[in-house]
């Protein structure tokens, strides 16, 4: 926990390796300091199709998922840092967009807790 999925459009990845790209987000959610790098998991998916707003101009977009009990303060700040950092280094793709939702405490289970 926390998870970033990473939406974009494929052309994206002919302008910065995923790794790369996947490395700016972690980069950025571990500089908020709301979380451990050991915790940090980021995947990205790449789309060969896709209507953006009727146009095929490149996008990025985060579903973030994290673990409930930040305020908003502090989900503001994580968007607005990895938005910033993903601008920084991809400032050509004109959507960079990201969502933050929170996993319920009560809901949410892993292997470890078997």
């Amino acid at each position: 926990m926390p998870h970033f999925i990473i939406d974009c459009s494929e052309n994206v990845l002919r302008r910065r390796a995923a790794d790369e790209i996947m490395q700016e987000v972690f980069d950025a959610a571990l500089s908020t300091n709301l979380f451990t790098a050991s915790e940090i998991k980021v995947r990205i998916n790449p789309f060969t199709y896709y209507n953006n707003g009727n146009t095929l101009d490149d996008f990025i977009h985060v579903f973030s998922y994290i673990m409930e009990g930040r305020n908003d303060e502090q989900k503001a700040n994580l968007s607005k840092v990895i938005v910033t950092q993903l601008n920084a280094v991809l400032p050509e793709v004109s959507v960079i967009s990201i969502n933050v939702m929170e996993f319920e405490k009560p809901n949410y289970f892993n292997k470890t807790m078997i």
